[in-house]
């Protein structure tokens, strides 16, 4: 069996799906992308059993057959030369593999394609689409905030929330939350599910650079993700999401507006004074003035700087963990964002004071933490 094929298209659609490989596999196989042969196509395959990638692209080949080939020794192999046709030639007695390449010929020895994981097959699902564009700034806005938690594996991926009207996207850990909106969005029905962190990662890599829609199809144990030449299957979080709703506290009178930019760097600058076990910063609030500050008792260093803004509210001190704050803030894109408190023990309220895209909704919630002293 032999096909011939262009290196440098070949290493980036295996590029694409290699994030799937784990480091250390139970099956030996799982170290192998799969190679389905067809006529003019091969379908590249990675797995680690909870998640299956594949992408097709273009060959010059008139057979067909499968062969698994090591996925390491293949991407190193690939990324050492330069743009150029590879011709591969498989044995199917012995699955040797043999490349051959302007500068010579490269032996490797691959497994019977046969005993890679079969792909499963998401049956009788819903459906819908969506732009690889929204899906992408969806999964960017939302996964820095879910948790790692194994024993609340539910909170560990993103929560896809379907309606008629919109599709709502929210992640937490129990100390952040954030909640995405989209209204140019929907589907048929409500329905909703719990994407795990690593499949939607690989999502991310791959979707910045696509112009296409995304079909997506689910049930109760699986979703699928299909764009392009690649698609995606990984098996769902199974669990009910917390009421998030719930957390998100209605009564905020006291605001304050203030330049996203000024107010993420002076966090940046105070937070190294902070304490490397909480983190904490400390925000005063009053009349047209933020006062940020920081202290690490333990080593007798601390830090105070002065912003002016525009608060409407009672005086109020409130402590934040300064690293939630700032992943926060960088994933906001606005110039300016207003916080929404009630009171110092009650959770904060993030979001841009302004937002290029009506279409869009995004909240930010942090949970303060206890101030010393």
């Amino acid at each position: 069996m032999k096909f011939i094929v262009s290196s440098s298209a070949l290493l980036k659609q295996i590029q694409h799906i290699s994030g799937v490989l784990n480091s250390s596999n139970s099956l030996p196989i799982l170290d192998h992308f799969l190679f389905e042969i067809k006529k003019g196509e091969i379908d590249v395959t990675a797995s680690d059993l909870e998640t299956t990638m594949t992408t097709t692209l273009k060959v010059d080949s008139k057979e067909e057959g499968l062969i698994a080939i090591p996925a390491k020794l293949l991407l190193d192999t690939l990324k050492s030369l330069p743009d150029q046709p590879l011709t591969f030639t498989i044995k199917g007695d012995n699955h040797s593999i043999e490349i051959s390449s302007d500068y010579g010929k490269y032996r490797l020895s691959g497994q019977d394609g046969n005993e890679f994981p079969k792909s499963p097959e998401v049956e009788s699902p819903s459906k819908f689409k969506v732009s690889a564009d929204l899906l992408f700034n969806a999964v960017e806005k939302t996964i820095f905030a879910s948790g790692n938690d194994d024993l609340r594996p539910v909170m560990s991926g993103v929560f896809f929330q379907l309606s008629k009207e919109e599709l709502t996207f929210v992640a937490t850990d129990a100390h952040k939350l954030v909640r995405y909106t989209r209204t140019d969005a929907k589907a048929s029905k409500a329905a909703s599910f719990i994407m795990p962190k690593k499949p939607l990662n690989l999502l991310k890599n791959v979707l910045s650079a696509v112009d296409d829609d995304v079909n997506v199809e689910f049930n109760d144990t699986n979703a699928s993700f299909k764009f392009a030449d690649t698609t995606l299957i990984c098996r769902l979080i199974d669990g009910k999401y917390p009421n998030y709703e719930a957390v998100i506290p209605k009564e905020n009178p006291n605001k304050l507006t203030i330049e996203r930019n000024s107010f993420l760097s002076s966090i940046k600058r105070v937070s190294i004074f902070s304490s490397k076990t909480t983190h904490q910063v400390r925000l005063k609030l009053s009349g047209s003035e933020l006062n940020i500050s920081a202290e690490d008792n333990d080593f007798n260093n601390d830090a105070k700087e002065r912003l002016t803004c525009q608060y409407d509210g009672d005086d109020m001190e409130i402590g934040f963990n300064s690293r939630f704050l700032i992943e926060m803030l960088s994933n906001l894109s606005s110039d300016e964002v207003i916080l929404e408190m009630s009171a110092p023990n009650r959770a904060g309220l993030l979001s841009p004071a302004s937002n290029d895209n009506n279409d869009e909704d995004i909240l930010m919630l942090v949970m303060p933490v206890m101030l010393n002293g």
